[in-house]
């Protein structure tokens, strides 16, 4: 799950001596330091640099490389193409919206999915087609693609469990050698 971080507004302003001419450049870096480009940020860049706030927001929304919400650990897009929709895009859609609490183009509030419901994958013979993380699953229903996601939810889960785990484990050997000196 990511976690939202505090960017040193400032030091990007300073990076790029003020220049509001820099715009972009201050604004990827804002994203990359967050993962999106939050509300709080832009409010302090766009009084740093004395840029109204609404030409900050048309730079975000004009460029299909800024987000203005966070991305999910994985994306799910999900064809809605004629053939698609026709054999049960639709459900599959409110079914995952629901189960994960979803809106389309937006985020869980855990993080974990990003789901963009999208007009055509290329991949017609395979309808309903939903792509996750760039994996293509083909021949779906609502049952498969709930079953699909909720793998990946068990999966992340038992990751972070292990990582946890490993964690622990190493605390403790370091707490032992510790001991030792």
């Amino acid at each position: 799950m990511a976690e939202e971080q505090t960017v040193d507004i400032a030091g990007i302003v300073d990076r790029y001596e003020g220049d509001p001419g820099m715009l972009i450049p201050m604004m990827q870096d804002v994203q990359a330091a967050c993962g999106y480009l939050p509300q709080t940020e832009l409010k302090e860049l766009s009084n740093r640099l004395a840029v109204p706030l609404a030409r900050i927001y048309s730079v975000a929304t004009f460029y299909a490389s800024f987000r203005l919400m966070p991305k999910g650990d994985h994306t799910i897009q999900l064809c809605m193409g004629t053939v698609c929709f026709l054999k049960g895009a639709d459900k599959i859609s409110q079914a995952i919206q629901e189960e994960f609490q979803l809106v389309p183009g937006g985020t869980s509030p855990d993080r974990r999915f990003t789901f963009s419901p999208v007009n055509c994958v290329g991949a017609c013979a395979l309808a309903p087609v939903m792509v996750v993380d760039g994996h293509y699953h083909g021949n779906l229903d609502v049952d498969g693609a709930i079953r699909l996601l909720g793998e990946i939810v068990q999966r992340d889960e038992a990751a972070r469990e292990a990582q946890r785990k490993a964690a622990e484990k190493a605390a403790k050997k370091k707490k032992r050698g510790s001991k030792k000196s």
